[in-house]
């Protein structure tokens, strides 16, 4: 009898460690599809063309740096992570170009660039999921989406839209898991709507610039 009592005691506590060990283990909510933490830097090969006009236009190749240098807390108690990116036609010569901010609120990703707020991730990151790229702008809405680019590798769409007559909008920005983000494209264009033109897609103005990251560390 006393065997087993001794059995069912040993059983049960062995139920009651496997439950714990169970509810203990931590959730990934993916924060790691961008770090955030002072010193972590990507480099990106960049292309970039700029349209003034029919049959005008300026393509330039060169790098971007971004490093995170400092952070803050703000009034609402939120880290706010400073990152300065610099610019190089040689990856010697650096020169600053702007600064920017990371923070996380509310399981969202936001990224300021002068003044304008962008939410670009949201957490935990799951194919499908979609939300308001504008929450914090006063602008109008703007559904970003996710989707699976490969294992541990999210693509972000920002917009896919084009008439094929007077426009072309094309922005999507690439996360790899415990890297950031590794590429963004943006290609947002205006074709000539004359009458003489309309329908041809000849470019009247806009901008295409193609970023992939090429190198990531922290110093």
């Amino acid at each position: 009898m006393v065997t087993r009592l001794l059995i069912l005691l040993l059983s049960a506590a062995a139920c009651f460690s496997c439950q714990r060990q169970i509810e203990e283990v931590p959730v990934d909510l993916g924060f790691d599809y961008q770090p955030l933490e002072v010193g972590l830097y990507w480099t990106y090969e960049v292309d970039q063309t700029i349209y003034f006009g029919e049959n005008d236009s300026e393509q330039s190749d060169f790098y971007y740096k971004d490093e995170i240098k400092s952070f803050y807390v703000n009034e609402a108690g939120e880290q706010v992570y400073i990152v300065e990116r610099a610019k190089s036609s040689d990856q010697s010569d650096w020169a600053e170009e702007i600064q920017f901010t990371l923070l996380l609120r509310n399981f969202s990703l936001i990224r300021t660039i002068d003044n304008e707020p962008i939410v670009s991730l949201v957490f935990p990151p799951s194919v499908g999921t979609s939300w308001d790229g504008n929450s914090y702008r006063s602008l109008g809405k703007d559904e970003f989406s996710l989707i699976n680019e490969s294992t541990d590798v999210l693509k972000v769409i920002q917009e896919d839209s084009e008439d094929q007559i007077t426009y072309r909008d094309i922005r999507y920005e690439t996360y790899s898991k415990g890297v950031g983000m590794i590429e963004k494209y943006s290609e947002v264009l205006t074709y000539c709507s004359r009458n003489d033109c309309l329908g041809d897609q000849l470019i009247n103005s806009g901008t295409k610039i193609h970023m992939k990251t090429i190198d990531h560390g922290k110093n």
